[in-house]
């Protein structure tokens, strides 16, 4: 079994800390590596998560978004009995969780080429967002012309 040091993502992500820590406890858990994914950053407050679902339609495959949980269910319905003579596509049932920061939202699903790609944005309330503060009633940008008048 290969290990992954996560370190270096905590210092370089926004949002996903928490994250890293389930993924790589759950490395350390869990044998149980299907369907495999990656996790992706698309821009300072987009991500993507990629599932490898090969073998499922959009129909056989759930997504539920909760508080700071995405679901991700599939459940394949056999149709008909047939022979295989070596089966390497697996179609078992799985179900995935991921955990997300605060203020991490999902955007869209979308299924291409038998990966479901989950879409994520982290949209800050304006409230929580830094601001700049005047100093004695001075706003940042008026700084500049009391420094012109006083030239």
């Amino acid at each position: 079994m290969r290990s992954y040091d996560f370190s270096p993502l905590w210092r370089s992500t926004i949002g996903f800390d928490r994250l890293f820590d389930l993924a790589e406890s759950a490395q350390r858990a869990s044998e149980d590596h299907y369907p495999p994914y990656n996790i992706e950053r698309l821009g300072d407050d987009r991500y993507q998560i990629s599932l490898a679902v090969a073998g499922f339609s959009p129909d056989e495959i759930s997504v539920t978004a909760e508080q700071n949980v995405v679901t991700i269910e599939g459940n394949k319905a056999e149709k008909t009995e047939r022979e295989y003579l070596y089966r390497g596509i697996s179609t078992r049932g799985f179900k995935r969780q991921f955990n997300l920061a605060d203020y991490v939202q999902v955007k869209t699903a979308s299924f291409d080429n038998g990966l479901l790609k989950i879409e994520l944005v982290r949209e800050i309330p304006e409230a929580m967002k830094p601001r700049r503060i005047a100093i004695n009633g001075i706003a940042p940008d008026n700084l500049h012309q009391l420094e012109a008048k006083a030239a």
